[in-house]
């Protein structure tokens, strides 16, 4: 069998009832949980009961999503299932760091809570989108982006599918534009122009809060989404790059695959990695650990190889 590695989504992988499961099933999930209350009470029910619209907002959905995918991941822990490699993409590359060992939980639910009241503030004060262009080559896509002021491509993704964002005045002229060449453009349920020069001010904010934080070389090798490869030494000063910059998805997951990963498992709520993983190489076994009972399927289809 090769390596597996542990991968986590980011915003627009949040569902209402998220975590509930591993917190009824597990002690380590439990734990987590508990942690979470002690730094920002009432986040377990914002997981459990909080409605959609309540989720979708940022500075919920980062904290929420950091304790959940937390939680599955110890779950995994918990029943012997280990990675050997991680990376996570926006947010979940928070999430990834906690899990390598590069920070601890709390360290990282500080951050995460900063990160997403920062990158909240600096989506209140532009109107913008963001969306998923498919069946569109890149040199293609990015002669339409540049015939646009204040549209940016921000996440690229693999399969065919990368993420714009921009000022929402040109949405439906980029939309219209794009199906004009023979593509679609998706729009995304989040709620500002991440990884994007939108979140200027937010990533200078952010770097403040890094230098508060002690971190650790990560006891596994993690992937930054900045540079499409892993992080070296210099942790903080990777991360602080993180929001303001392009995801390079496909990069990280081809050298993952490149250096003997054959499985994958999605450790959080949501399809989403799982899918694009698969785009890029339907060699390769994916699994999704998005509820407790995602767990057996887990241990059977890695356990007993």
């Amino acid at each position: 069998m090769g390596k597996i590695a542990f991968v986590f989504p980011g915003q627009g992988a949040q569902v209402p009832g998220m975590g509930l499961s591993a917190f009824v099933n597990s002690e380590a999930a439990k734990e987590i949980f508990k942690k979470a209350e002690a730094l920002r009470h009432g986040t377990s029910l914002q997981c459990f009961e909080g409605s959609a619209d309540e989720l979708k907002i940022t500075a919920n959905t980062q904290s929420c999503l950091y304790v959940v995918e937390s939680a599955l991941a110890a779950v995994l822990e918990e029943n012997g299932i280990h990675a050997d490699c991680c990376a996570g993409f926006s947010l979940g590359e928070l999430s990834a760091l906690y899990y390598a060992g590069a920070m601890d939980f709390e360290s990282g639910m500080k951050l995460v809570m900063k990160r997403g009241q920062l990158m909240q503030e600096d989506a209140e004060k532009a109107e913008t989108f963001m969306a998923a262009v498919i069946r569109l080559p890149q040199d293609k896509l990015m002669e339409i982006i540049s015939g646009f002021e204040n549209v940016y491509a921000v996440n690229f993704n693999g399969g065919g599918q990368i993420t714009v964002a921009g000022a929402a005045e040109h949405q439906q002229a980029f939309s219209d534009a794009v199906k004009e060449a023979g593509g679609r453009a998706m729009p995304l349920k989040v709620s500002g122009a991440f990884h994007s020069p939108y979140m200027k001010e937010a990533a200078e904010a952010f770097e403040a809060v890094i230098d508060e934080q002690t971190f650790t070389e990560p006891a596994i090798t993690v992937y930054s989404d900045t540079l499409g490869k892993p992080y070296g030494s210099d942790v903080p000063g990777i991360l602080k790059k993180q929001i303001i910059s392009p995801v390079h998805w496909e990069t990280i997951v081809r050298d993952m695959i490149a250096n003997g990963v054959d499985t994958f498992i999605e450790v959080g709520p949501g399809k989403t990695l799982s899918g694009l993983i698969t785009r890029i190489d339907e060699t390769v076994k994916v699994f999704r650990m998005n509820e407790y009972s995602d767990l057996e399927e887990i241990k059977q289809g890695v356990l007993t190889c």
